[in-house]
């Protein structure tokens, strides 16, 4: 019985064995190349559960799948007009094909010396044909960082996957660093920029006030000159009045003096109005008794 049992063991040992030994499990965040005696004949990137030969017939090449990002420090480059930059970027990458991957870089570490170099070089070929204003810019709507970011991703993408069989995913710019001296020069520059615009702002404010003074000056004396000839149409309908008086007065002044009175007493006497004076203030005293007037003797 004891020989049964341990028959029974025995066999569930090689079972388990055999099982482990022909068959491989590739997990969802995984990719495998399988070579059989060093060439290799599959590459599997679905999860699930594979058979295989046993080593060393076939050998069973496991790659992490998942997304890994790489941060590069770029020396030096230029833009288009010659200004330094330094551009701090980053790219985020995973195995697109094992087979080539494994050939080509082997594992990750050779993978990412082999990506710093292709970002380098498609960096310094974008960025040298771009302008420095692309980069830095006081007006936010002139910066170009998702277009240039779009064109070093496109120069990189293909060049990997055909060279690496390494997937990009994205660049992106982190940081960017300008050289000190390239620095004031900016400054400096955009400081002249600064006042080109507020000088041309105060020449047109200065201009617009000139316009309204001078537009104020002749209205001015537009009205003056209406005011003038009014004041001299007035000073002549008084000046013929009074010659009117005059001539009267000269004729009779008694009649005068009276006619004059009747004009007040009438204007004072226009609206209803209450007045209490004396009846010696003239004219008021031509509502007591008229005064005696006789022609005057020839």
């Amino acid at each position: 019985m004891k020989n049964v049992w341990g028959l029974i063991f025995l066999l569930l040992i090689l079972v388990v064995l055999g099982f482990v030994a022909f068959t491989f499990q590739v997990r969802q965040t995984e990719s495998v190349l399988v070579t059989r005696f060093g060439k290799p004949v599959r590459s599997i990137t679905e999860p699930g559960l594979y058979g295989r030969w046993p080593i060393p017939i076939e050998r069973v090449h496991t790659f992490d799948s998942r997304s890994r990002l790489l941060e590069v420090t770029t020396q030096e480059t230029s833009t288009a007009g010659g200004e330094p930059i330094i551009v701090v970027s980053y790219l985020i990458w995973q195995i697109g094909d094992p087979l080539l991957f494994l050939t080509s870089v082997q594992d990750p570490t050779g993978a990412e010396e082999k990506l710093k170099v292709l970002l380098q070089n498609a960096q310094n070929s974008v960025i040298g044909g771009r302008a420095f204003n692309e980069f830095v810019n006081t007006d936010p709507e002139k910066i170009r960082f998702a277009e240039i970011e779009t064109e070093i991703t496109a120069a990189l993408k293909q060049q990997a996957a055909d060279s690496y069989g390494v997937d990009i995913r994205l660049v992106g710019i982190k940081r960017l660093m300008v050289p000190e001296k390239v620095t004031q020069d900016v400054f400096e520059r955009m400081k002249a920029d600064r006042k080109v615009k507020t000088d041309t702002i105060l020449a047109a404010g200065n201009a617009e006030a000139d316009r309204i003074r001078s537009d104020a000056d002749a209205k001015q004396k537009e009205l003056l000159a209406v005011a003038e000839s009014q004041a001299q149409a007035i000073r002549g309908a008084g000046d013929a009045e009074a010659a009117r008086y005059y001539k009267e007065l000269e004729a009779d002044p008694e009649l005068a003096m009276f006619l004059r009175d009747l004009e007040a007493l009438k204007a004072i006497l226009k609206e209803r109005t209450t007045l209490i004076l004396g009846t010696d203030v003239e004219p008021i005293q031509l509502l007591k008794e008229l005064p005696k007037l006789e022609p005057k003797q020839q």
